[in-house]
């Protein structure tokens, strides 16, 4: 039976990590100034004073000791609370290429084989730096490809959508691969002087690899089947766009920026997301208690802890259910990527794992997958 294989994966680390401590200190000293400038309308209960905020309350509330970023000295300054990513001529790799680019890199190195076999490279992420040309298309030129490339977004579910889309896609066009990466810079988009999400995310670049297991060598992982979902919510929204550039809050208004209403999402995606995978195992006939590892979108550990429980049907351990969130933070459509890249080994052939994301949206997607 012909199925399409994710033959290699490929990651991308920004040069600096920013541990919870140093992240604190940077937004207490924001707090503390911004208490300071309005101490006269807090006085009079015309301003709500700003809370501090703990490393420990960070790790407690989300799993996270330390982020990856493209930028570090920018986001803690107390006085920008922001990256600085100066901007690029239209004569030069554009950031969000340039990262994709290097974790393309290292799947095609992983793979073995020329980019000449690649056909279709698609940029499936987040955060795009630009409405067009698409990522995509640079991206492909940088690395030599022929054929075609585009986006999609579908916030911290794209890299999972774009599986779905590389499968069907090479189900018509067996004798070409596809590219598929997903760079993100987080921070760009972050609040970082909102205490309840200033440490969510950080910045990576990710990049699989697919083709048909007609031409596919030795190793590599057979899809066994996917399934998509979405449900819309405003629940985790992003307002910024180039519609709301003229609006009179501006594009530094908070809700150009990353918000979520974290209570209501963690209520209403464990849910959607477990019973999703246990249909998902059903209908392909999987003993899910069986399925020996899960690479979870990284959002947060106690998301992950409790969905991770009702699938398998038991506490988990440490190896069935990876985590990477600890050391680089929610970095979206890259997340789960992120897991099965750096813990996929250990494997015999034929155990079965499952590539799973889910986020704004709603949306979610599962990919089933078993060792060659």
């Amino acid at each position: 039976m012909k199925r399409t294989v994710i033959a290699a994966t490929g990651l991308y680390t920004p040069p600096f990590s920013i541990s919870n401590e140093e992240l604190v200190t940077a937004f207490n000293a924001y707090v503390a100034n911004f208490n300071a400038q309005h101490a006269a309308e807090i006085a009079a209960g015309q301003v709500q004073a700003l809370l501090p905020s703990t490393a420990e309350f960070v790790q407690k509330a989300s799993g996270i000791k330390s982020r990856f970023v493209m930028n570090k000295s920018g986001i803690i300054d107390p006085e920008l609370m922001r990256p600085v990513i100066p901007e690029r001529s239209n004569d030069e790799l554009s950031v969000l290429a340039e990262m994709a680019v290097a974790a393309a890199r290292d799947a095609i190195a992983a793979w073995g084989k020329p980019v000449s076999e690649i056909g279709t490279v698609l940029c499936a992420c987040s955060n795009m730096q630009r409405a067009y040309p698409a990522m995509a298309v640079e991206i492909q030129n940088a690395l030599g490809i022929e054929g075609f490339g585009f986006d999609m977004n579908v916030a911290c579910s794209s890299a999972t959508f774009g599986i779905k889309v590389a499968t069907d896609f090479i189900a018509s066009n067996p004798d070409k691969a596809v590219l598929m990466v997903n760079p993100e810079i987080c921070s760009a988009h972050l609040n970082f002087k909102d205490r309840d999400s200033h440490f969510i995310f950080g910045d990576v670049a990710t990049a699989v690899i697919l083709e048909s297991s007609t031409r596919a060598g030795p190793g590599g992982w057979d899809i066994l089947g996917t399934r998509l979902k979405t449900e819309f919510s405003s629940n985790i929204r992003n307002n910024f766009g180039f519609l709301n550039n003229a609006a009179p809050e501006g594009k530094g208004a908070p809700d150009k920026l990353f918000v979520q209403q974290g209570r209501r999402v963690f209520k209403d995606i464990v849910p959607m997301v477990s019973e999703m995978i246990l249909a998902h195992g059903a209908e392909l006939g999987l003993d899910q208690a069986k399925v020996k590892r899960l690479w979870l979108h990284q959002a947060n550990v106690n998301m992950n802890d409790l969905i991770a429980r009702r699938v398998l049907g038991r506490e988990p351990t440490a190896e069935e259910n990876v985590v990477v969130i600890d050391t680089y933070a929610n970095t979206s459509s890259a997340g789960s990527i992120i897991a099965f890249h750096l813990f996929h080994d250990g494997f015999a052939e034929g155990e079965i794992g499952l590539i799973c994301s889910f986020g704004a949206g709603y949306s979610a997607g599962t990919v089933f997958v078993r060792k060659r």
